[in-house]
C-alpha cells in the first residue's frame, strides 16, 4: 500500500456546467504541455482499433466492424490511466518524465486498477455477445459477407429495426460503464480505496447529478466517435484531451482533505 496516498473516498462537491468547460480547457492545456505523452498513450489505443479492423478483414467478418466501432470506445478509460498520471504530475509541478509515468502505471497494475479494467473488458465482450444475439434475431437468415456488400440489408425495415435496437442496447452498455468508471478510475489513482467502493461512488455521483454528468458523457461520446472516423487518427488528439479533462473534472469536484 502506498502511504503517500490519502485514505478513503473524499468529499465531493456538486458539479456545475461551468466545471465541464473548465475541465476541457485544462485538458487542452495539459495536452499542450505534454504532447508526446498524450500521443503515446493515444497511439496504443489507436493501434488497438487498427488491430480490430485488420482481424475482421483477415477473417472475412468485416460486418462486425459496426459492433467494434460502437463498442471500442468502451475500453477508452483503460488507455486514459496514463494520461491521468500526466495531469496529476503537472498539477503537482513535477516534470512529466515518461519513465516515471510508466512506473506509476505499472504500479497501478498491481493494485485495484486491473479489477476495474477487467470489468471494462467483460462489458466489451458482453456487448459483442449482445450484438451477435440482436443480429441473429433480426437478420439471422440474411447472407452477409462484409459491410460494403451488406448495406442494402441494413436499409431494409428489418435491418433498420436491428440498427435501432442495437444502438439502444449499446447505449445502455455504454451508460452503465460510464457511470461506474467516470470517477472510479481517477479516484483509484489518487487515493487508497478498493475498486468496488470506487465504482459505487462513481455510480452514485452520476445518479446525484444526472444532467451535468450525462452531458459530460455526451461530450465524451461525440468527440470520441468523431475521432474514430478518419481511421482512428483523430484519437491522437481526442483521447489525450478527454483523458486530461476527465482527471481535472475529478479534481474540480473533489474537496481536499
Amino acid at each position: 500500500m502506498n502511504s503517500d496516498k490519502p485514505m478513503g473516498v473524499p468529499q465531493l462537491r456538486a458539479v456545475t456546467f461551468s466545471m465541464l468547460g473548465e475541465a476541457l480547457r485544462r485538458g487542452v492545456r495539459d495536452f499542450r504541455r505534454a504532447p508526446l505523452c498524450g500521443v503515446f498513450f493515444a497511439g496504443i489505443f489507436m493501434l488497438g482499433g487498427w488491430a480490430i479492423v485488420w482481424v475482421s478483414m483477415v477473417t472475412g467478418t468485416t460486418f462486425w466492424m459496426v459492433l467494434a466501432a460502437i463498442g471500442f470506445p468502451l475500453i477508452g478509460p483503460f488507455a486514459a490511466v496514463g494520461l491521468y498520471e500526466v495531469s496529476h504530475r503537472l498539477e503537482q509541478g513535477k516534470a512529466s518524465n515518461f519513465l516515471d509515468i510508466i512506473q506509476v502505471v505499472s504500479h497501478q497494475s498491481r493494485r485495484q486498477l486491473p479489477s476495474i479494467c477487467a470489468i471494462i473488458v467483460v462489458v466489451f465482450l458482453f456487448w459483442f455477445f449482445a450484438g451477435h444475439l440482436i443480429f441473429a434475431l433480426f437478420l439471422g437468415l440474411s447472407t452477409m459477407t462484409n459491410v460494403m456488400s451488406s448495406v442494402a440489408v441494413f436499409a431494409t425495415p428489418t435491418g433498420m429495426m436491428m440498427l435501432a435496437v442495437g444502438t439502444g442496447v449499446g447505449a445502455l452498455f455504454a451508460l452503465l460503464l460510464y457511470m461506474i468508471s467516470v470517477l472510479s478510475l481517477p479516484l483509484l489513482l489518487d487515493r487508497e480505496v478498493d475498486f468496488v467502493t470506487a465504482m459505487i461512488t462513481s455510480f452514485q455521483y452520476v445518479m446525484a447529478y444526472p444532467v451535468q454528468m450525462l452531458l459530460w458523457g455526451v461530450i465524451i461520446a461525440v468527440i470520441t466517435f468523431a475521432a474514430l472516423l478518419p481511421m482512428f487518427l483523430g484519437l491522437l488528439i481526442a483521447l489525450p484531451l478527454l483523458g486530461h479533462a476527465s482527471w481535472h473534472l475529478y479534481r474540480l469536484i473533489t474537496i481536499e482533505d
